[in-house]
């Protein structure tokens, strides 16, 4: 399974109402019917792709008319590419991680932010990557899009200093997940971190009350 997907079951064990977001109906189904019998209070599923800015608006715009109000985006949508020399990165993967990992992610954020001010105590947590904060060789367009992605999280969280709506960055390091694989990528997955540890994690910072907030959390193998 899936980081999304641990995460969804862990805040399902607390008894959240969730709204889940994934390219795959088939999976979203079955990550529906693992929430709900984990304990989510209700849940919900939303075929989206974060590449095509359509289905974004329109899943956003749905969500709030079935759930009425939103107190917690999770992004954690992203692709890998290969590691290799940026002239042999297609125009198609370029465009595809690009739109994925950030802009996608704005437009999700940018549709919902109104909804999420207007709660009590609500709060928005990008899972980023170490790659967001460390240039490494071989990564020119994926870390292109974790360092915008830092400095989308870093600019939102002071523009919503006075609104009350808490903002957070994770940087994590490897995870064992099957994002390599899907590019083709031979790593030692064995040695990352396990995307149910790291689900832990995210739960853990949305557990902190308002003066104890973790702006930033980094996680080191």
């Amino acid at each position: 399974m899936a980081l999304g997907g641990h995460i969804c079951l862990k805040l399902a064990a607390a008894g959240c109402t969730l709204a889940v977001l994934g390219r795959n109906a088939e999976r979203l189904a079955q990550v529906r019917d693992e929430v709900r019998a984990a304990g989510a209070a209700a849940a919900w599923t939303y075929s989206c792709d974060m590449q095509n800015s359509g289905e974004i608006a329109a899943t956003a715009h749905q969500i709030l008319v079935d759930l009425s109000a939103v107190d917690v985006l999770i992004n954690n949508a992203g692709v890998w590419h290969k590691t290799g020399p940026l002239d042999e990165i297609s125009d198609e993967m370029v465009a595809a991680i690009l739109q994925t990992n950030l802009t996608g992610t704005i437009q999700l954020t940018r549709a919902l932010l109104p909804a999420l001010r207007s709660r009590d105590e609500a709060a928005i947590v990008n899972v980023i990557s170490k790659s967001g904060v460390v240039a490494q060789a071989g990564q020119s367009v994926y870390t292109a899009s974790k360092y915008g992605m830092r400095g989308f999280t870093e600019v939102l969280k002071a523009d919503e200093a006075d609104s009350g709506l808490r903002v957070a960055g994770l940087y994590q390091s490897g995870t064992n997940t099957g994002m390599f694989a899907k590019a083709g990528e031979d790593v030692p997955n064995h040695i990352f971190t396990e995307p149910e540890d790291l689900a832990d994690v995210v739960v853990f910072m949305l557990s902190r009350p308002p003066k104890l907030w973790m702006h930033e959390v980094r996680i080191e193998l």
